[in-house]
């Protein structure tokens, strides 16, 4: 049965979103119907028409991080049930391709392949939802292997942000670099994604977190995370990766770049130490960027890791951080800065592109 579903819409570039009426179609065998009752805002929505992102597949409805509730199955769903609390998750995990199987990758084969069904329509047109979720409206329609079932008592408001701040960041260090206890992390820029980094090298039991950041407001909230160092580059006279190898007595163990700068991904791997140092590839430079690295930097010893949705795999895994928030392991209360409405979503995206807010959340 349709539904009649409110949804924030982006109709192209440089252009505001428009919270409108779609129909959104029942769901097919394998399908799922989900209340969303969270919904985080992030840079990767932002990019799907602030311009600095390619993308012209329009209307799109943005979103993909968020938190609902189960409301109706498609014949063969066994997974999850309704009534059951879930986070709908951007990369599937089937559970039987070769990268499902393998411990090394959260890459789910079916990620890469296209997948046109379009459940919701305006004005009798597909609309594209982002990452096959569109977590910007009121109920989403999505395949069964792109929701994560969860604990009933996690709140929904907090965890919503674990399906990407939380997995990326937490994931990043947990997973992905696999941070030992007594080391030294660098983690440049300090939103949403690198706070749960330094949360992550913090559970791993790094010794020394340095956050790296040019916005000093940022500085509080991440030294409640975990950060023990706060550098403003733009304080530092000289190179940032001389100046962090110097204070770290010769480099970090640990470095991850977090805000998609083709300049900071070098600077990642030029603070760490010769030998064994490993940096770690979290942000989403511009498309057309090139990253050039000395050949010495790398014949030296250091590691470079990429880390997508950190390593999680986002339906087996992704219950292990809503568990660590419940017993206090990961402090979702500081990531989450601002409670918007659904008509407010333009003023939280202005709050996140002027660094005022770490995550800013939709409440339906």
């Amino acid at each position: 049965m349709p539904l009649t579903v409110r949804a924030a819409v982006a109709h192209g570039q440089k252009r505001p979103l428009a919270v409108e009426s779609l129909r959104l179609e029942g769901p097919l065998a394998g399908e799922v119907l989900v209340e969303i009752r969270a919904s985080g805002l992030c840079h990767s929505d932002l990019s799907l028409f602030d311009g600095s992102r390619a993308w012209d597949d329009y209307p799109l409805v943005p979103g993909h991080e968020g938190a609902g509730v189960v409301l109706e199955c498609g014949a063969g769903v066994t997974s999850v049930a309704p009534g059951d609390h879930v986070i709908p998750v951007a990369i599937p995990e089937c559970g039987e391709c070769p990268a499902c199987r393998s411990a090394r990758t959260n890459l789910c084969d079916d990620y890469f392949r296209p997948h046109p069904r379009r459940p919701f329509q305006l004005d009798g047109r597909g609309v594209r939802a982002f990452c096959e979720l569109g977590t910007f409206a009121s109920h989403i329609v999505v395949r069964e292997s792109q929701v994560c079932r969860i604990r009933p008592d996690a709140p929904l408001d907090l965890v919503c942000c674990i399906g990407c701040a939380g997995a990326t960041g937490v994931g990043a260090a947990v997973f992905t670099a696999r941070v030992e206890a007594g080391t030294t992390v660098v983690v440049f820029g300090l939103g949403g994604i690198g706070t749960n980094v330094v949360e992550g090298a913090r559970i791993a039991g790094a010794a020394r977190i340095i956050g790296v950041d040019t916005n000093p407001a940022k500085e509080r909230s991440a030294r409640a995370a975990g950060v023990t160092d706060f550098v403003n580059p733009k304080a530092v006279a000289g190179d940032l990766a001389g100046h962090l190898r110097e204070i770290t007595g010769g480099g970090a163990d640990y470095s991850f770049e977090c805000v998609g700068s083709a300049e900071l991904w070098r600077q990642a791997v030029e603070c760490t130490r010769i030998g064994w140092g490993t940096a770690v590839m979290v942000g989403v430079p511009n498309g057309t960027d090139s990253v050039g690295f000395r050949p010495r930097s790398i014949l030296e010893g250091r590691r470079i890791l990429g880390s997508y949705l950190g390593n999680v795999k986002t339906r087996s895994e992704l219950p292990q951080l809503v568990d660590w928030f419940m017993e206090g392991r990961i402090s979702l209360d500081r990531l989450v800065s601002h409670r918007i409405t659904l008509d407010q979503v333009n003023e939280g995206f202005e709050l996140l592109s002027s660094g005022r807010s770490l995550r800013s959340v939709i409440l339906f």
